[in-house]
């Protein structure tokens, strides 16, 4: 253990403790005006009926998290408030006790009297009696213990928290209540007195002097309930889902405001239709050709790349269609597939910053990262892929500007030269991420 910690000469550690397990079971606590922890209270609607936006006169402690609400609202109707109210639980062995509150509140001046509400079982009264016994609180409490119909039945009883079990007569209710009254607290004969003795207790401290009227304070406007105002028709309902590609609220669907007999009309090719769909607007025609081009170099990769491998072993598996499909487009990564978001992201980044194909190459290099977009198991500068020239061919034909596409090129042979090697030629998600950059085509008016 820290020897910073204090100790005495036996060497005993003594902690201090600033905060306080109000108990495993609890709802929580509210002190009024300030916060409040956990659940207990309610709704801002039931903290503004019980006057819970201001601070009282009265320190509350329960056992019970449901009645603890219900004691705010008889408490507020009958004084001027709560100042601190503690639902502790009803737990066999609680984190604090009904007389760790009763005492703690005894000390607080804004405090002038006391509420507690215990229950059957356990003997955790018997430590607020002690404290009344020896004049550790000279507070008024009022108090009472639930659980006085256990005697009706024959047998005994659990009720709903794990400590509402008499252990036997001194545990009971009656025996509880009876010690209390003795001691010195307030007890009324039945739960129905409970807000009366309160109502008195209360009175009587008005009476003496020893409580101040407390200022009125205006609580702050509660928005209205949203169910409320959207039954009323004050507001709508807020919308969830927003699709800003197709419209289908009319009397024929729309891709980007495009009415469908309009794309079939005008013979929309399938390229058309996916620059409405993604790019939101119609491209112009040779943009249009490339998106087609690329679906058609792309439609299979053979039977042999992972993500193929992965459909086909699934679908010999005897799993359905999605379900093959879903295994191979998973595999999609960095290194199969997935090299167009890198590729874009550092070779515009290397064009935009000026740098030169050799401080391009020699940087990735020393960062340890592969070059994206570059680079075939089978393929060669000798033996280029067919689908890449391709690309490059219709781009250099129909395309205004080629400007990342040609950098891009230029990159790949400044790799085969590092390299010392002709195993390296550009690749196909290299080629498409960079035609499509050079164009900028979300850009195309």
């Amino acid at each position: 253990m820290d020897s910073t910690y204090p100790s005495n000469k036996d060497g005993e550690i003594f902690l201090h403790v600033t905060s306080v397990v109000i108990g495993p079971a609890t709802v929580g606590g509210i002190q009024a005006g300030a916060f409040k922890i956990g659940d207990t209270a309610g709704t801002i609607d039931n903290i503004i009926n019980c006057k819970l936006y201001r601070p009282g006169s009265v320190g509350f402690v329960s056992k019970s998290g449901g009645m603890s609400n219900e004691l705010y609202n008889t408490i507020a109707r009958v004084t001027d408030g709560i100042y601190e109210g503690i639902a502790i639980g009803g737990d066999v062995f609680p984190g604090s006790t009904l007389s760790d509150h009763v005492v703690r509140f005894n000390n607080i001046p804004q405090v002038k009297m006391i509420v507690v509400l215990g229950e059957l079982g356990g003997r955790d009264e018997y430590s607020l009696v002690e404290a009344l016994k020896e004049c550790r609180v000279h507070k008024p409490v009022v108090a009472w213990v639930s659980g006085t119909c256990a005697r009706l039945f024959k047998s005994e009883v659990q009720f709903g928290h794990a400590g509402a079990k008499s252990g036997g007569e001194i545990e009971s209710a009656q025996a509880k209540n009876q010690a209390l009254r003795e001691a010195g607290a307030v007890v009324p004969t039945s739960y129905e007195a409970f807000e009366t003795a309160i109502k008195e207790t209360f009175e009587k401290l008005v009476e003496e002097g020893n409580i101040s009227t407390v200022p009125a304070v205006n609580p702050p406007t509660i928005p209205e309930d949203l169910r409320i105002a959207i039954k009323s028709g004050k507001v709508r309902a807020p919308t969830h889902i927003i699709s800003t590609i197709s419209d289908d609220r009319g009397e024929e669907p729309c891709y980007a405001g495009v009415p469908m007999s309009t794309i079939i009309e005008r013979g929309f090719s399938v390229g058309d239709v996916i620059s409405l769909l993604w790019f939101k607007r119609s491209l112009p025609r040779y943009c249009t050709q490339f998106i087609e081009i690329c679906i058609m170099l792309c439609a299979d990769h053979g039977p042999c790349v992972s993500g193929a491998h992965n459909t086909i072993v699934t679908a010999r598996a005897g799993k359905d269609l999605v379900s093959s499909l879903v295994s191979g487009l998973l595999t999609i990564g960095p290194r199969f597939g997935g090299a167009i978001d890198d590729a874009a992201r550092y070779f515009k980044d290397a064009y935009d910053r000026g740098l030169t194909p050799y401080e391009f190459v020699e940087g990735m290099k020393r960062k340890g990262i592969r070059v994206p977009g570059i680079g075939h198991r089978i393929k060669s500068r000798d033996n280029r892929v067919k689908r890449v020239q391709l690309l490059q061919q219709y781009a250099y034909n129909n395309f205004p500007s080629v400007k990342y596409m040609e950098i891009y090129i230029i990159l790949d042979q400044r790799a085969i030269d590092l390299n010392n090697t002709t195993d390296i030629t550009l690749e196909y998600d290299g080629e498409v991420v960079m035609v499509q950059a050079s164009t900028k085509m979300n850009n195309i008016k």
